[in-house]
């Protein structure tokens, strides 16, 4: 199959899909038309978000090129690129971009949402609460999600904090099965939606053999049943649930997808 015919195939299966490849490159206007032109109405996209905006390292070769020399001068030879190497006009540009290149699934009602995963050292602060509260005018008119993987989010008494800041910005939670870091036992983490749209990211939950980790990881029925009454849960009135596999080894995600999808449908049967 063409790529072309692939999505297509694809979009008859599932009603949703997540768009990784922006998070190394961002999209383009006409990249986004062309998803929009491939796809039925009624399917979705989310999409990751560019590395750069989040903080995570990026390809220098990912910016545009009449921005390349915005970059300081002296980070303009290093292998990654971050957003304090560049001037904060140049920064914001970049967020601009960005939502601009969207525009074609806003208007054809094919975003999901907007997916912002940040890095491990970005936890709670006032220079991190402030960068999250900037979301909203940054992605104006986009739904968005964080999936937060820095523990002290949501560690002891501050989970709720956490929610409610969440919650009062319209601000969505990826939240995610898997252990984000090796040390973290497997399994789901915070489960709550505090937008509109609530995301679950399914990323595996990998095994310990001897000192090692196993890697990758295929669910089995039991576990992903273990996610049905959660899921129920979340689906409040009004909202949606995004239910995402980053499994992504052979055909494990489209697998467990397919299981997922037959559990839910037997839960809606049954009620």
């Amino acid at each position: 199959m063409t790529a072309r015919e692939r999505l297509a195939f694809y979009a008859e299966q599932f009603p949703i899909a997540e768009v990784a490849t922006t998070f190394r490159f961002p999209p383009t206007p006409e990249l986004c038309a062309q998803w929009v032109e491939r796809t039925p109405p009624g399917f979705v996209l989310d999409v990751r978000a560019w590395s750069l905006l989040t903080g995570c390292p990026t390809l220098p070769d990912s910016l545009w090129p009449d921005l390349q020399g915005a970059v300081h001068p002296d980070r303009r030879d290093r292998r990654r690129l971050y957003p304090q190497h560049l001037p904060a006009d140049a920064l914001e540009e970049c967020w601009a971009r960005f939502r601009h290149a969207l525009q074609p699934l806003v208007d054809a009602g094919r975003l999901g949402a907007v997916l912002l995963r940040y890095p491990g050292w970005f936890g709670p602060r006032p220079d991190t609460w402030a960068e999250l509260a900037a979301l909203p005018a940054r992605l104006a008119g986009v739904r968005v999600a964080v999936e937060l993987p820095e523990e002290r989010w949501f560690g002891g008494d501050t989970t709720d904090d956490t929610l409610e800041w969440l919650e009062g910005r319209g601000i969505g939670l990826v939240c995610v099965d898997g252990p984000p870091r090796p040390e973290v036992p497997p399994g789901p983490s915070v489960v709550a939606a505090t937008s509109e749209v609530a995301v679950v990211r399914f990323r595996g939950r990998r095994q310990v053999e001897g000192e090692s980790w196993t890697w990758p990881y295929r669910y089995d029925r039991r576990e992903l049943a273990g996610w049905v009454p959660a899921v129920h849960d979340l689906a409040a009135p009004g909202s949606e649930v995004h239910l995402l596999l980053d499994n992504c080894h052979r055909g494990d995600a489209v697998d467990n997808a397919r299981t997922l999808q037959d559990l839910l449908r037997r839960r809606a049967e049954v009620a």
